[in-house]
């Protein structure tokens, strides 16, 4: 049990922990997943619950008709967890996809096996490789686009995560609410590299942002004499 529980500690507050949000994009997520065990806590106890019966009062079960058994534990008993679920889940979603008024404006374009980072909001900034630059407190909106196979752009603790699908783009909504740093990883397996395909995404107040880019992407280094 020892070991069981020191295993956790990675889940529940490690830096790609989808359970220890920095942003409210994340926050809806871990709620979801925490509603989501709940419901399923309960089912499993109701389930339990009628198995116990049976054992212990088989002729009491054997009077049930398998028809009742069907219907009333497969179809009527989910129904009340599942449902508001269902629903909370929709409500969620179409929350953290809105990126807001005057949201701050990057590109995530993957290839095997390395993200390139684009700027558009700022002007004379390159691209950072690996290392994505954002304002801490201010919705981003991400672009995400692939060159090659199927990725996923994914950093748990600011929020969900969204495929890359070559020649498509998608999008997604983050926001972290202080500055730091936060783990990011491809979450869908692109190839024998992909356990390396992880990158940071780098928060700075929003002051100090304009300086983190000049420092990190090519376009706006000095060249080399």
């Amino acid at each position: 049990m020892p070991l069981l529980l020191a295993g956790c500690e990675g889940i529940v507050a490690g830096p790609l922990s989808a359970l220890d949000p920095a942003g409210p994009q994340a926050r809806a997520v871990a709620l979801l997943w925490w509603g989501m065990l709940g419901a399923a806590a309960v089912l499993f106890t109701l389930v339990m619950a009628l198995y116990l019966w049976a054992l212990l009062r088989p002729e009491a079960a054997a009077r049930i008709p398998a028809r009742r058994w069907i219907i009333l534990g497969g179809l009527v008993l989910p129904l009340p967890v599942l449902l508001p679920l269902g629903v909370i889940a929709l409500v969620l979603g179409e929350t953290i996809l809105r990126p807001g008024d005057t949201p701050f404006r990057v590109t995530a374009h993957a290839q095997q096996w390395q993200w390139s980072f684009g700027y558009p909001d700022q002007p004379g900034a390159g691209e950072s490789v690996d290392v994505l630059h954002i304002p801490a407190g201010r919705a981003v909106e991400v672009t995400v686009s692939s060159a090659d196979v199927i990725h996923s752009f994914w950093v748990p603790r600011l929020g969900g995560k969204i495929d890359a699908i070559p020649g498509r783009e998608t999008r997604i909504v983050l926001t972290a609410d202080a500055p730091g740093a936060y783990g990011g990883q491809c979450a869908e397996y692109c190839g024998t590299g992909h356990s390396f395909m992880g990158f940071e995404v780098i928060a700075h107040p929003e002051a100090e942002l304009a300086a983190a880019l000049a420092a990190d992407t090519p376009a706006s280094q000095e060249p080399a004499e």
